[in-house]
C-alpha cells in the first residue's frame, strides 16, 4: 500500500508538511477559514475607522491608510479613529488567543480569563488607583502607568490561581473552581473600593470597569500592541509542543514533551495576554469566552485554533464597538454590547453541557 492510500473504513489523515526542523499537519479547511476571518477583520477594521459623524468611504479609507488620502480624511482617520480601532484589534486578538489557551489547557469551554479571575485582578488594581486619594494616584501614574498597574494585577491574580490549583499538575476542573473563587474575591474587593470612594472617582472607575475603547491614545496602543506581538511570538514557538497534550500527559511524555513546563509557559502567556487586553480597554466581558468556541466551530477543529480564535476576537470586539457607536440610539461602552452577546452564549454552553451529562448518565 502506498503512503497516500487509506484503508477502507478508516478516516483519512491530513497530510504532513515539513519545513526544515519544523513539521505540521496541513488542514486546508482550517487555513481557508483563517484567511476568511483575516479578510473579515480587515473589512470590519476599515468600516470602523470610516464610520462616524464624518463618513468616509472604504476607497478613501484604504487610500488614507497607505498615505495617499486627503488631509481632512487623514486627520479624522489617523488622529481620531485609528487609535481606537487599533486598540480594538489588539485587545480582540489578545483576548481570543488567551481564551483559546485557557480553554485548551483546562479542556473546558467555560475556562476564560473572565472566569479565572484574571480580569478581576486587573480591575481591582485599576480601581484602587482611580479611587485612592481622590484619584491622585491615577494622575501620578498617567494612563500608561494605569495600564501597567492593571497588567500587574492581572498577572498576580493569574499566578495565584495557578499556584492554588497546582497539585502534582493542573486539573481543568480544579482550575476553574479556584478561578471562580478568586474572581469572587476580586469582585468583592472592587465593590468595597467603590463603596468607600468619592462619587466622582466612582463614575470614572465604573466607566473603566465596563470595558471601553473610547479615548485610546497612541501610547496605550503602542504598549499593548508590542506586548501582544511579543507574547504571540512566544505562544507560536511553544504551540508545536502543546498539541500532543490533547492526547493526555502520558502520551505527551512518551513523545518527549515536557508537558508541565509547556503548560506553565502557555498559561503564563494567556495570563499576560489577558492582562494586556484589560490594561488597554478595561475588563471587556465574554470576548475570551465566545471567540475560541466560535472559531472552533467554524474551523471544525476539536480544540480552539489559536489564530482563528484571535481573529474572531478582533472581529467581535471591533464589530461590537462599531455597533455601540453607530447602531444604537446612544453611544455605549463596547463592554455592554459584548456582554449582551456573551451572556446568552454562556447560557447556551451551560445548557449544552448539562444535556451532554444527562445523556451520558
Amino acid at each position: 500500500m502506498s503512503g497516500t492510500e487509506v484503508e477502507p473504513g478508516k478516516p483519512s489523515v491530513p497530510p504532513g508538511v515539513r519545513l526544515g526542523p519544523l513539521s505540521f499537519v496541513w488542514r486546508p479547511w482550517v487555513m481557508g477559514v483563517t484567511l476568511l476571518l483575516a479578510a473579515a477583520t480587515f473589512l470590519v477594521f476599515c468600516l470602523s475607522i470610516g464610520t462616524g459623524d464624518f463618513q468616509i468611504g472604504l476607497p478613501q479609507v484604504m487610500a488614507t491608510v497607505v498615505g495617499r488620502g486627503e488631509q481632512a480624511d487623514e486627520f479624522v482617520i489617523m488622529d481620531l479613529r485609528m487609535p481606537r480601532a487599533l486598540a480594538g484589534l489588539v485587545v480582540g486578538i489578545a483576548l481570543g488567543v488567551s481564551g483559546a489557551i485557557t480553554q485548551s489547557v483546562a479542556r473546558n469551554p467555560l475556562a476564560s480569563p473572565d472566569v479565572l479571575g484574571i480580569t478581576g485582578g486587573a480591575g481591582v488594581v485599576a480601581v484602587f488607583l482611580v479611587t485612592t486619594s481622590g484619584g491622585a494616584a491615577m494622575a501620578v501614574t498617567s494612563s500608561v502607568g494605569l495600564s501597567v498597574a492593571a497588567l500587574a494585577g492581572g498577572l498576580g491574580a493569574g499566578l495565584l490561581v495557578y499556584f492554588l490549583a497546582w497539585r502534582r499538575g493542573i486539573d481543568g476542573f480544579r482550575l476553574i473552581l479556584i478561578g471562580i473563587s478568586v474572581s469572587a474575591v476580586t469582585q468583592a474587593l472592587t465593590t468595597w473600593l467603590l463603596v468607600r470612594a468619592d462619587i466622582r472617582d466612582v463614575a470614572k472607575a465604573q466607566a473603566w470597569l465596563v470595558g471601553s475603547l473610547e479615548d485610546r491614545s497612541w501610547d496605550e496602543v503602542g504598549v499593548a500592541g508590542w506586548s501582544t506581538v511579543a507574547l504571540l511570538a512566544v505562544v507560536t514557538c511553544v504551540a508545536f509542543q502543546f498539541k500532543p497534550l490533547h492526547f493526555g500527559d502520558e502520551i505527551a511524555a512518551g513523545l518527549g514533551v515536557r508537558f508541565t513546563r509547556v503548560r506553565a509557559v502557555l498559561l503564563l502567556c494567556a495570563v499576560l495576554l489577558a492582562g494586556v487586553a484589560v490594561s488597554a480597554a478595561g475588563p471587556v466581558p465574554f470576548v475570551a469566552l465566545v471567540a475560541p468556541q466560535v472559531a472552533m466551530r467554524l474551523a471544525r477543529h476539536p480544540t480552539p485554533p489559536l489564530a482563528a480564535s484571535g481573529l474572531v476576537g478582533a472581529v467581535l470586539l471591533i464589530g461590537s464597538d462599531l455597533v455601540a457607536r453607530v447602531a444604537l440610539p446612544m453611544t455605549l461602552p463596547v463592554g455592554v454590547v459584548t456582554a449582551a452577546i456573551g451572556g446568552p452564549f454562556l447560557v447556551y454552553l451551560l445548557v449544552r453541557a448539562n444535556l451532554r451529562s444527562m445523556y451520558k448518565g
